[in-house]
């Protein structure tokens, strides 16, 4: 496994490397202390995961994640010492896959850590299903691609998994604690702020393709349904 670690402080990059050698002793580090170095090594040696800083000496950790973003899906965590609720709204929106403030616990990062690859994953449990398809929307489980009136939606795997869970469900309603419990965990059930970033950025995609038409009714205070009318 190939982790890239960006970074301006040595002493935290050097502990983040000492959490991923715990689950992957043989695991290649590849450390950045500037958003310039980040950006080419993400290209350079295609990590599996990126764990990335927001305060970095040439730019933000949030530009670096927008370079890395328009050619790469790869996992990113991110690490730094914001502590607001808008910065971590923020992080999630530019595409982070979560967000970790600093200081924080050795175990807990590694948990992230491992829940992200987890998650990012596109779902081989889910490949031996039937396609769903309905009103101009084709989920195809066994190629991992979702189609919509002969387009493409581009999702990242953690966006396919989420709208996985309302083709599953529909047509009814799916509760928000099991989304957030099948899609990013149990230990997650009560962070509603990845649950809606991420039903936002699946809305922007299909709006892309087709201007006006929302794919996920939102039920008031108790859940998300698959929306195949041009309704919300």
């Amino acid at each position: 496994m190939r982790v890239l670690v960006v970074d301006d402080d040595p002493d935290i990059a050097e502990a983040v490397a000492a959490v991923v050698s715990v689950s992957w002793p043989d695991a290649e580090i590849i450390e950045a202390a500037d958003g310039s170095s980040a950006i080419f090594h993400a290209g350079e040696v295609e990590p599996d995961i990126v764990v990335l800083d927001v305060g970095l000496p040439d730019m933000t950790g949030f530009a670096v994640m927008q370079a890395i973003r328009e050619t790469s899906e790869v996992p990113i965590v991110m690490l730094t010492a914001r502590d607001g609720h808008m910065d971590k709204v923020e992080g999630l929106e530019f595409g982070a896959d979560d967000y970790i403030t600093k200081p924080f616990a050795p175990m807990e990062l590694l948990a992230r850590i491992r829940a992200v690859l987890r998650r990012t994953q596109r779902g081989a449990e889910m490949s031996d299903q039937e396609p769903f398809e309905e009103d101009g929307l084709l989920f195809d489980f066994a190629a991992h691609e979702v189609i919509y009136r002969g387009e493409k939606v581009p999702l990242t795997p953690l966006e396919y998994k989420l709208l996985a869970q309302f083709v599953q469900g529909y047509p009814r309603v799916v509760p928000h604690e099991n989304l957030l419990r099948s899609v990013w965990g149990p230990t997650y059930v009560g962070e509603s702020d990845y649950l809606k970033v991420h039903v936002q950025r699946i809305r922007s995609k299909f709006g892309n393709l087709s201007p006006g038409f929302d794919p996920i009714a939102n039920e008031r205070g108790v859940g998300y349904r698959l929306n195949l009318s041009h309704e919300r």
